[in-house]
């Protein structure tokens, strides 16, 4: 099932990631470029990358040219993130681009790719939450509010992997199509956010 393959190495690249504890340590991908399993461990170090960048600029010490930094850095990471996302979802494309889809065959609200970039931050919420519900400084009541969210959060994936794998195999199977747009982020674009063409 793709959904546990996500699942495992997601795990796997939050481990990684946090024996350095480093946003800047060079991926060492330990699969085969042109597999799944290889865009999975980059979609979610970028995923890693950009969380702890996210933790960083909400200190409220921060200087504000520090911070302001921190933001256009998370502004260029995440569409680096959703680059990604639509690069894998090129990859399903290509895979069930032989596909004949059944004449009453419907379309999901999200693609794969989106739905496995939730998967990707679901991960990173459970290992974070799973720590504070271990963190042995914080009160117990703290703990304890933390494994209740943690529950839910377990829940989450189980709900949501298999909802994947069960939207996977409806295209497989011709029941559903795929149908991608692309993200289109206009604050990036210098020639769409008026904010930039305006100085220009």
């Amino acid at each position: 099932m793709i959904s546990e393959i996500a699942n495992r190495i997601f795990n796997q690249v939050i481990t990684d990631y946090h024996k350095f504890d480093d946003i800047d340590h060079p991926v060492e991908n330990p699969y085969d470029a042109e597999t799944l399993e290889h865009l999975f461990y980059i979609k979610n170090w970028i995923d890693t990358a950009q969380w702890h960048m996210e933790d960083v600029v909400r200190n409220p010490q921060i200087d504000p040219v520090d911070g302001l930094s921190w933001k256009r850095r998370i502004d260029a990471q995440n569409q680096v993130r959703t680059d990604m996302v639509e690069f894998i979802d090129g990859y399903f494309l290509n895979l069930y681009q032989g596909i004949t889809p059944l004449p009453d065959a419907k379309i999901n609200t999200e693609s794969p790719a989106w739905a496995i970039d939730r998967l990707s931050i679901l991960a990173l919420k459970i290992y974070h939450m799973q720590e504070e519900a271990e963190r042995e400084s914080a009160s117990a009541e703290h703990r304890a509010q933390c494994q209740t969210k943690l529950n839910v959060l377990l829940a989450q994936r189980a709900d949501l992997s298999t909802s994947i794998d069960e939207l996977l195999a409806d295209i497989e199977a011709g029941k559903k199509y795929m149908k991608v747009y692309k993200q289109m982020k206009m604050y990036n674009d210098p020639s769409l956010n008026p904010v930039l063409y305006n100085k220009a």
